[in-house]
């Protein structure tokens, strides 16, 4: 997996985690699903990285 890509996905991760806390914290719901929304961006990222690995291998 591409460092920077897996990197990359790791901070959209936990950035989303923070955002969802945040929000949940303060009662934003808003904010509380575009945490989620981020965080499974993040996962999926990962995802897509974790298939290319297969391929190349």
């Amino acid at each position: 997996m591409s460092g920077t890509e897996k990197g990359k996905a790791q901070v959209e991760q936990a950035k989303g985690k923070a955002k969802e806390t945040v929000g949940r914290t303060v009662g934003n719901e808003r904010m509380t699903a575009e945490g989620r929304a981020d965080q499974a961006k993040g996962k999926a990222r990962e995802a897509k990285e974790d298939v290319k690995d297969v391929f190349r291998n």
